[in-house]
């Protein structure tokens, strides 16, 4: 239904697009939902989407409907229209989401509108991007309503009646005189207790929170974990730097699994802002090809080696594609679960070797299987039972060393630094093809004598 919805809307507005109906379609642009507009940019060029951000006259909506685009889609939307509605426009948002788009913009024309917004902004938006993009205060809003412990409950209601400028009130954060965290209190706390009563002798004193230099995806662990609505997040002397709300750790989330998804593929999100631009993406596509292609030749001269075995043995040929396929599939499933296992917090290296063991045990499982399978696929084709012997030992071996693989090559990027998507595929792949040859080749030419 919503999806009809929508396609009835994106029609309606392009034909109003193509009739030059301006004032209808500013009528329009008022009725509808901000994140409904964001999600008819993606349908439109943009040009068109340059034409429908100028035509929100409330600049406070058009700031929703950017908040609500990806942020380098933002971004390049911004650069395409003057530098005064550029301005009105990120007056409206909060400092978090400026500095969202700040990042992503071309360096001098984010100098020139960060200038611009000194008189209002300058302080919380040159804090914020003094921090790592990828950290809690990279993603934390200032934001963050705090009280002192020393007041009475009644105070605290009253300042709580006079923060409209603050984005969330979720939780009410206390702090000392030097602005440490120290407490924090739920509004129906504030709410079920005498009003006389003094902050700090009611306030929760284990609080959830963060540092500054905390990874995103470490943060988006802990909210999930936890069940909260917002996070805390403190420098390292423990003083209230800002908050880090549900719907910046849902972006986070996202953002992370799209990320993790397109270099699992060997690409990167940042190919979807090219369009048809395909010098662009073959770019960002050809580092992880040469990569497999290295390990094709790779294979191939390992097949070069063995040539003398294949000589001997033709048929061993039919089943070259199975080994390697089979190997890559199973070393592509296991390194996928490890991968989000350590994206999500349910894997750490405390349990790697638990981690291994179990997907050694998988892996003979299902390489027995297989193997039983191909053995005797091959036997019934060429009528020799050391083929089939040697093509399902293989099979079980190298589907063992494949389920294996993917936890060791997920485990050593995210050891090292790197992030383990990149292990998923083409490089586990490209590894377990070459260690498939290896032990199909070793075990046929161990029974060679009995091939021929």
């Amino acid at each position: 239904m919503q999806e009809q919805r929508m396609q009835v809307l994106l029609g309606s507005v392009r034909k109003l697009l193509r009739r030059g109906a301006t004032p209808n379609l500013r009528k329009a642009l008022a009725k509808i939902h901000p994140a409904d507009i964001a999600h008819l940019f993606l349908y439109l060029d943009l040009k068109d989407q340059t034409l429908l951000l100028s035509l929100i006259s409330d600049k406070s909506r058009a700031a929703d409907v950017l908040s609500e685009l990806d942020w380098s889609e933002g971004a390049h939307l911004l650069e395409k229209i003057d530098r005064e509605t550029i301005i009105a426009i990120l007056q409206e948002m909060a400092d978090d989401d400026i500095v969202e788009l700040l990042r992503n913009m071309p360096d001098e024309l984010a100098e020139e509108i960060l200038s611009a917004l000194q008189s209002e902004h300058s302080d919380d938006i040159e804090q914020l991007l003094g921090y790592d993009e990828d950290t809690a205060g990279g993603i934390m809003s200032t934001d963050v309503f705090s009280l002192d412990q020393n007041l009475s409950v009644s105070q605290a209601i009253d300042a709580l009646q006079g923060a409209e400028e603050f984005e969330m009130v979720f939780y009410v954060y206390v702090t000392d005189e030097h602005n440490h965290l120290v407490g924090v209190l739920s509004l129906r706390q504030l709410l079920t207790v005498p009003p006389s009563t003094c902050l700090k002798d009611i306030m929760t004193t284990d609080v959830i929170r963060v540092r500054t230099d905390m990874d995103q995806e470490e943060v988006a662990g802990l909210v999930a974990k936890y069940n909260i609505l917002g996070i805390p997040v403190v420098d390292e002397i423990g003083k209230l730097m800002g908050i880090v709300t549900v719907d910046d750790v849902i972006d986070v989330m996202r953002e992370e699994a799209n990320e993790d998804i397109f270099r699992m593929a060997g690409t990167s999100q940042e190919e979807l802002m090219y369009g048809n631009k395909a010098f662009q993406v073959a770019r960002l596509r050809l580092p992880w090809l040469l990569t497999t292609l290295c390990g094709g030749v790779l294979t191939g001269f390992l097949m070069w080696v063995f040539r003398a075995t294949l000589e001997q043995a033709i048929s061993l040929i039919s089943f070259i594609p199975v080994i390697t396929g089979m190997g890559g599939n199973v070393g592509g499933q296991t390194s996928t679960i490890v991968v989000r296992g350590f994206a999500t917090g349910r894997i750490d290296f405390s349990m790697l070797r638990k981690i291994f063991f179990r997907e050694l045990r998988v892996g003979l499982i299902m390489g027995s299987i297989c193997g039983m399978t191909i053995a005797a696929v091959a036997y019934v084709w060429h009528h020799n039972l050391y083929l089939g012997l040697v093509v399902g030992v293989a099979m079980a071996v190298a589907i063992s060393v494949a389920a294996c693989m993917g936890v060791l090559a997920a485990s050593f990027f995210k050891k090292v630094g790197i992030d383990p998507a990149i292990a998923a595929s083409p490089f586990v792949q490209t590894v377990n093809d070459i260690t498939g040859i290896l032990i199909y080749f070793s075990t046929a030419t161990f029974f060679l004598v009995h091939l021929t």
